[in-house]
């Protein structure tokens, strides 16, 4: 009889082992986005499918993953499930000095502007050269939840200020340049050009010349200078294919002494004509990279109206972040997005525009995508419906009926930004 209770008792831990066992093996998934309709444009997805994160990585993606496999589900069902947004074009070199974007006060802290709009990586756009490359780095990218890359400058001493340190050419070393930029691979991405408001194409090639060493691409912010360069040999002689004209639509005019009109940073579009210029194609058809770089004064309706309906829309989405913008017609890249989608560009163009084109443009494939085992930075927008108002870099509205509003962020598979409380348990 104690041989039968003996037995009985062992065969009854047995069970209650294999059955925590077999609960604990169902439930390895750590987080379980359900519901949702995923947009990957690597893997060729534009349908309701639900997310399953483990280890702080994509886990699964697939239609019906069952909510017992996991140890936490998010009920993401009507909205729509991104990877984290990538903005090539922020600045976020933070700090307390005076200068312009570098190490200062205009430049902005990065966790406080990405997660709440749906991005996971930003790409600081010239903050830092040669010389502060290493500050960058310790100040911001070792210290931010948010995954921090960076163009770095061509002036060595990174975007301290227009007049007194970005005009100064005998501080723009191709060479050492481009060896500081392989140097730091793991962050540099780019090399940046900009504000440069000479008559001559030396920095412009210098820049180029960083980049062929470190095989990496060049963004140039063209314009101011005096008397103008033409946009059409930037683009056709200077630059390579997968090089990226930022603020693609953009349009500035100034006067002279005389009253004539100077247009210095030259728009893509003819603003007599309102066609998309002819070289304008031949660049696009050459490999040029578009990108929008909204910032505080670099975006027009003018502009981007006309292109959009003649078809010419941009490769990439971005937002040229600091405090002259965030409060100002842009806002956050989930605003950008939007207006995009007001112009009609197709939501799945929005998105791969601003996620998995941008990861092929700074030759970072890993990123931007939802294949299984990639990095789980996440985003969870809601699509609203109604009336709403954007405002371009001139004061001018555009109404529209769409809004893209972040919902849910997660970086490497933690919840980071949840706007209306999805993740979390009821209060008792």
């Amino acid at each position: 009889m104690q041989t039968l209770l003996k037995t009985t008792k062992s065969l009854s831990l047995l069970l209650l082992i294999a059955f925590f066992a077999t609960t604990v093996k169902a439930q390895e998934i750590d987080l379980l986005l359900k519901g949702g309709h995923v947009i990957d444009a690597k893997n060729k997805i534009n349908s309701k499918m639900d997310v399953a994160v483990k280890d702080g990585k994509v886990f699964r993606v697939a239609a019906d993953i069952p909510a017992s496999s996991a140890k936490k589900t998010v009920n993401v069902s009507g909205l729509y499930v991104t990877p984290g947004l990538l903005d090539i074009h922020g600045h976020v070199f933070h700090g307390t000095e005076t200068n312009y974007l570098s190490n200062s006060l205009d430049a902005l802290p990065p966790d406080g502007f990405t997660f709440r709009a749906g991005v996971t990586t930003v790409v600081d756009a010239g903050g830092a050269g040669w010389k502060n490359i290493d500050l960058f780095r310790k100040n911001i990218v070792e210290h931010s939840k948010t995954r921090v890359l960076a163009f770095m400058n061509i002036v060595g001493g990174g975007m301290r200020g227009t007049e007194a340190y970005e005009q100064d050419e005998t501080d723009m070393d191709a060479k050492l340049t481009g060896a500081i930029a392989l140097k730091n691979k793991d962050i540099v991405v780019g090399i940046k050009l900009a504000h440069y408001i000479g008559h001559d194409w030396e920095p412009t090639d210098k820049a180029v010349e960083a980049g062929r060493i470190a095989s990496i691409p060049v963004m140039v912010d063209f314009g101011k200078s005096l008397p103008p360069l033409p946009l059409e040999d930037l683009l056709l002689k200077h630059l390579r294919p997968g090089d990226i004209l930022t603020h693609a639509y953009r349009y500035d005019q100034e006067y002279d002494k005389n009253g004539k009109m100077i247009e210095h940073k030259q728009a893509i579009v003819d603003v007599k004509t309102k066609k998309v210029k002819p070289f304008v194609w031949e660049a696009r058809k050459k490999g040029l990279i578009f990108d929008v770089g909204h910032g505080g004064g670099s975006f027009n309706w003018s502009q981007a109206v006309p292109a959009m309906e003649q078809g010419f829309h941009p490769d990439v989405l971005s937002s040229d972040l600091h405090t002259g913008s965030m409060n100002a017609g842009f806002k956050d890249m989930a605003n950008l997005a939007s207006k995009f989608l007001v112009l009609g560009m197709p939501l799945a163009d929005v998105i791969a525009a601003s996620t998995w084109n941008p990861a092929k443009v700074i030759q970072r494939t890993e990123l931007g995508n939802l294949s299984v085992g990639s990095e789980a930075d996440i985003a969870v927008f809601r699509l609203r419906e109604g009336d709403f108002g954007y405002i371009d870099a001139s004061g001018m509205a555009l109404r529209g009926k769409q809004k893209l509003e972040a919902e849910l962020t997660l970086r490497k598979g933690r919840v980071v930004w949840d706007l209306n409380a999805l993740s979390a348990p009821l209060a008792k």
